[in-house]
């Protein structure tokens, strides 16, 4: 053992993913000793950067003698609190933080950090989009590309737009983004928090919990959830709510078709009727992404822009082709019923809905009046279909199960006919059939350019 040993401090990163390399290249570059282990098996390109960097590294087990004499532990958001592991170091006393408290401590960027069961990832590419044409420095990071720990090594912006799952949120200490966003709670991964509402609504609510009077905090003011958690446990930021139906001296609302903001009498209007992104929660994601930019004294007519030429989230209720006059919808993204809600609602006529997957204990019974009324088929596309089958055997006919995305696309491809839709919009995870949601997005656009 080199002497020098002593004095670097120990960083050892679980799990091998985007954040987990990212945070070693970062920690390698301020001096840590730095020790990566994953459970699985790491990726050739990730391992390829840690050999680059001389990174030590193992995978397909955690040694616990490497592990457990850790000065601070970088946890990937996949692993969860529960782990043995993860309980013998806090027992010891080692800090167990995620990458973005890690890659926070070494920037002076300004934060804005977004969050929220659903329209997370379309407001942060939005919001980012706006900064981008308003000519600011800004990265975007967190769930996103790049991982921030890796771009904070690399290039340091002035602005950093996150976008943040609550599994990043609940590894933070001091983490404050300046303005942070909630776009909405809606009962989603309950598996991960007892089946308890409130352990995943107060998850959510670290995103403010080090903020100060100095910084902002703008959320959707017609979710009841978020409404009742503020009035039951006040924050100390700057609210700036957004709403459809309120009006706000400080806040965002709607009002004639126009988006109106307001932040200490400075005010400014932008008309909804030409946005790129249609559907009433788009307009709740541009009320968001515009608030920011006005807080950030970008121009009206910049932000104005940027929300007409914003082209969308891919696996987003995105619009893949249409044959024999159907149009095939690829929302695979939709991993929770409310996400599902969403693209149902946008659906102007008869629809075959493609749906199923892992069920992370979904409540269907909000979907039964849209199913009701614009659903004509339902295919599973799921291992086990059971639950999907019982909560919509009385609202549709023809309920078919599938067990590929290619069985099921061209099942669809047989029973939609002229002008109507085929939906992927699983309202579940993908792990039982597929990698990750983007996989499952990509078979469903290929097994359709194959009709």
């Amino acid at each position: 053992m080199n002497h020098n040993s002593k004095i670097k401090k120990r960083l050892v990163v679980l799990g091998a993913g985007e954040s987990g390399v990212g945070t070693a290249i970062l920690g390698k570059n301020k001096g840590f000793d730095v020790f990566v282990s994953d459970k699985g098996v790491i990726a050739e390109k990730y391992k390829e950067v840690l050999r680059n960097f001389e990174i030590e590294w193992e995978e397909q087990q955690h040694t616990e003698n490497e592990i457990m004499n850790a000065d601070v532990v970088m946890k990937s958001p996949g692993i969860p609190d529960k782990v043995e592991l993860i309980k013998k170091l806090q027992k010891k006393g080692v800090p167990v933080i995620s990458e973005i408290e890690f890659a926070a401590r070494y920037t002076t960027a300004q934060i804005i950090g977004i969050t929220g069961s659903n329209g997370k990832t379309t407001t942060t590419m939005l919001t980012y989009h706006v900064l981008k044409q308003g000519d600011l420095k800004a990265s975007m990071a967190g769930n996103i590309g790049d991982s921030f720990a890796k771009q904070v090594t690399k290039n340091d912006a002035s602005f950093y737009v996150l976008e943040l799952s609550s599994f990043q949120l609940d590894g933070i200490k001091d983490f404050a983004p300046h303005i942070a966003v909630l776009t909405n709670i809606t009962p989603d991964h309950l598996d991960r928090y007892d089946y308890k509402l409130e352990n995943y609504v107060a998850s959510k609510f670290r995103i403010a919990m080090n903020q100060t009077e100095e910084d902002y905090f703008i959320y959707d003011a017609d979710n009841k959830i978020i409404e009742e958690y503020l009035i039951k446990h006040p924050i100390r930021s700057r609210l700036l709510p957004f709403s459809l139906t309120k009006k706000f001296e400080n806040g965002t609302y709607l009002e004639d078709g126009n988006i109106k903001i307001t932040i200490d009498n400075n005010k400014i209007i932008m008309p909804t009727t030409d946005l790129a992104l249609e559907g009433n929660h788009n307009v709740k994601n541009a009320m968001a992404a515009s608030t920011v930019s006005h807080l950030l004294k970008i121009r009206k007519a910049t932000i104005r822009e940027s929300l007409e030429n914003f082209h969308g989230v891919e696996h987003r209720l995105e619009k893949v082709l249409k044959i024999n006059n159907v149009q095939y919808i690829n929302d695979s993204k939709a991993t929770n019923v409310n996400a599902t809600f969403y693209a149902l609602d946008a659906m102007k006529s008869a629809t075959v809905w493609i749906v199923g997957g892992v069920d992370k204990g979904n409540d269907y019974s909000e979907l039964y009046p849209l199913v009701n009324e614009k659903v004509k088929a339902i295919i599973c596309l799921g291992v086990d279909n059971s639950k999907v089958i019982n909560a919509f055997g009385n609202c549709v006919d023809n309920i078919v199960e599938t067990q590929s995305m290619k069985e099921a696309v061209e099942l669809a491809y047989k029973i939609a006919e002229r002008n109507e839709n085929v939906l992927l919009s699983p309202a579940c995870a993908s792990f039982d059939l597929f990698k990750n949601y983007e996989e499952r997005g990509r078979q469903f656009k290929e097994a359709v350019r194959e009709l």
